[in-house]
């Protein structure tokens, strides 16, 4: 599966680490929900991801608060491609097999 799609960065407050995330929108979520994937841990969907000039592997994880998945976007990536709090986030998201 392969969806493109913008959306806001939001850093999550539960930690006092800077974690930061893109939320995947409803019906992206939606049809990663209904993949046919071996479970992996805390429901996480291994994918590609390309942000800009950057492509990396992460997971993207189930959230009961975002109503969907959430994308972790890590330092690396907000630094090179100069993202900053709320800023919209043009994501390609691919699911990947490992």
């Amino acid at each position: 599966m392969r969806a493109s799609f913008s959306a806001p960065l939001w850093q999550w407050e539960a930690r006092s680490e800077a974690w930061w995330f893109v939320t995947v929108p409803a019906d992206v979520s939606d049809d990663l929900a209904d993949l046919p994937l071996p479970p992996r841990g805390f429901g996480s969907i291994r994918v590609e991801v390309t942000v800009g000039s950057t492509t990396w592997r992460t997971s993207v994880f189930p959230s009961d608060r975002e109503g969907g998945y959430v994308l972790p976007m890590k330092k690396a990536v907000r630094t090179k491609e100069h993202l900053t709090a709320h800023d919209p986030v043009s994501v390609t998201l691919e699911t990947v097999d490992h």
